[in-house]
């Protein structure tokens, strides 16, 4: 998998790693991408991201659409999470996480619509969550990895859980519309005091909706724009509760104890008229789906650090992203149909494994055939072999025996020659010479 990261970066840009286009070695490669050489890179993954889209476009007609609930949502799709990456040694910046573990906290963006990796950024394990800097700067990254076309006239939906709820984050994004970008969020929101007492007073609450668009049983929704203070969101925030049944195994908060449903808020701007209030909340949990692509992100190549040098691992991440970047434009140029729509290990056979009792071979079925015509299937001699050889024959120089035969023993197979090489007992043998002196 690192050859193949390595050729794709090479596939991309001919100068991204400078004007030497001979094979070197992957560790030489990974080091001799610094800053300036990231910095190629990424302008040679928007350039090659350009020309797929156009491609893309021109073959199916328009880029793939994000669904939720049944229904298309508008534009595209930005999903930002944050993940763990565990470390089993001593590396730079790896420190203990949140979860108490040892590694880093890289921060994503991926693409809903198609699948691909926009933007990352790796982090020290002991990262905050929620800091607003590193979300600004992926999202940032993640805008100029869009073209100009779609960038400027298509609408942005970013999408991240509570983690990205913060003010300067949320502000980031609305003041982006003054660049010309038509971006909205729709973010995980947390409950406060305010909140809570919102959710008591709340009345009007309408049945839920599954991912196909039929009723949730057991789940309700209710909008708590008037009832909740937003003073601290952008001007026309809304604010979305969702309450259901706990299922086994949830996280419950003392609130949801005493109330004895389980209860989450999000936070949008998309203006009313542009979707109900059960599509609105349907479309923000299909953030669930960044989950699986950096699971397969993960399998692809960022969920291992190559190296104890954090500038290397930092280029050994931007590389995976590539990877993903080509993974996802050959299921869209490339594939029809569910291959088209599904993740890495459903577009691309398994890899191999190594055998670990004998080589494969690989069969020859044209010499197969002349056996099978010739009528020397080489299934009869397998079968004979298969057969127990008696052990008595392979034995040249037979042991002897300490006893006779039993008189009325059964006779095996190797009876009469046990009785030619038989040798009598020395007891036996005393006793016959004996009576020979005798």
């Amino acid at each position: 998998m690192k050859r193949s990261l390595i050729w794709a970066c090479y596939a991309i840009s001919p100068h991204c790693l400078g004007r030497s286009r001979r094979t070197r070695p992957g560790w030489r490669v990974l080091d001799s991408l610094d800053t300036a050489a990231l910095a190629r890179l990424r302008q040679g993954r928007a350039a090659a991201r350009e020309v797929a889209w156009a491609q893309t476009c021109e073959t199916r007609g328009r880029l793939p659409a994000s669904v939720a609930a049944g229904r298309e949502v508008p534009g595209l799709v930005l999903d930002m999470d944050a993940t763990l990456v565990i470390c089993h040694s001593e590396k730079e910046s790896a420190t203990r996480t949140w979860k108490k573990t040892f590694g880093y906290h890289p921060l994503l963006c991926f693409l809903d619509n198609t699948g691909e990796a926009l933007a990352g950024l790796l982090r020290e394990g002991r990262a905050g969550s929620n800091t607003t800097a590193d979300h600004i700067t992926v999202l940032d990254e993640a805008l100029t990895q869009i073209p100009d076309a779609h960038r400027h006239g298509t609408p942005l939906l970013i999408r991240t859980d509570g983690a990205g709820s913060t003010h300067g984050f949320l502000a980031h994004i609305r003041g982006l519309r003054e660049h010309g970008i038509d971006a909205r969020f729709s973010v995980g929101a947390a409950i406060t005091a305010a909140v809570r007492a919102a959710i008591e007073q709340a009345n009007d609450w309408i049945p839920a909706i599954n991912t196909d668009g039929a009723l949730r049983d057991g789940a309700e929704i209710c909008e708590l724009t008037g009832l909740a203070d937003t003073s601290g969101f952008p001007a026309g925030t809304r604010l979305i509760a969702r309450r259901e049944r706990p299922h086994p195994g949830a996280q419950l908060s003392l609130f949801d104890t005493v109330n004895g449903m389980r209860h989450q808020v999000i936070a949008t701007d998309t203006p009313p008229g542009q979707g109900s209030l059960q599509f609105l909340e349907a479309r923000h949990r299909a953030h669930a789906r960044v989950e699986d692509r950096i699971r397969t992100g993960k399998a692809t190549g960022f969920g291992r650090s190559p190296s104890r040098i954090f500038a290397i691992d930092q280029a050994w991440l931007q590389l995976a992203l590539t990877g993903i970047d080509l993974l996802a434009w050959t299921r869209n140029l490339l594939l029809d149909g569910d291959l088209s729509r599904g993740a890495e290990e459903t577009a691309l056979p398994p890899p191999a494994r190594p055998s670990t009792h004998r080589p494969h071979r690989t069969p020859d079925l044209a010499a197969h055939r002349r056996r099978l015509a010739l009528d020397r299937g080489d299934h009869h001699r397998v079968h004979a072999a298969r057969q127990p050889a008696p052990t008595a024959f392979l034995n040249h120089n037979p042991r002897p025996s300490n006893s006779f035969e039993e008189p009325g023993h059964a006779s095996g197979p190797n009876h009469a020659y046990r009785q030619k090489h038989r040798q009598p007992h020395p007891q036996h043998q005393d006793q016959s010479l004996m009576k020979d002196r005798g």
